[in-house]
C-alpha cells in the first residue's frame, strides 16, 4: 500500500534553513506527481510546491516563492523540500502527497522561531 514518510522537520531561527525528505513506497514513484502541502494551527491546509514526475513543472505558493525549492529522486523514491530564508509564519506541519492518492503521511513539524 501506498506510504510517505516525512522527516527533516525541526526547531530554526528565522533566517535559517531545513530540508525537508518524503520518502515513498507502495507506488510507481516516478510515474506520480508529487506535493507538498503545510497546514498551521488554526489554518486551513495549504498547498506550497508542486513537482512533475520528471521534475517540471514545478510550482510554488506565492508565500515561498524564491525561498523553497522542490525537487525529486526518482531513483530514491524521495521527494524533497529545500527551505530556505525562513519566517515564523512557515512555523506549520509539513505533509507530501503523491497526486492521485488519497494517503496523508504523519507529516514533519516545523517550528520557525528565535
Amino acid at each position: 500500500q501506498v506510504q510517505l514518510v516525512e522527516s527533516g522537520g525541526g526547531l530554526v531561527q528565522p533566517g535559517g534553513s531545513l530540508r525537508l525528505s518524503c520518502a515513498a513506497s507502495g507506488f510507481t514513484f516516478s510515474t506520480r506527481a508529487m506535493r507538498w502541502y503545510r497546514q498551521a494551527p488554526g489554518k486551513e491546509r495549504e498547498l506550497v510546491a508542486h513537482i512533475g514526475s520528471f521534475g517540471i513543472p514545478r510550482n510554488y505558493a506565492d508565500s515561498v516563492k524564491g525561498r523553497f525549492t522542490i525537487s525529486r529522486d526518482n531513483a530514491k523514491n524521495t521527494v524533497y523540500l529545500q527551505m530556505n530564508s525562513l519566517k515564523p509564519e512557515d512555523t506549520a506541519v509539513y505533509y507530501c502527497v503523491a497526486l492521485g492518492y488519497d494517503y496523508w503521511g504523519q507529516g514533519t513539524q516545523v517550528t520557525v522561531s528565535s
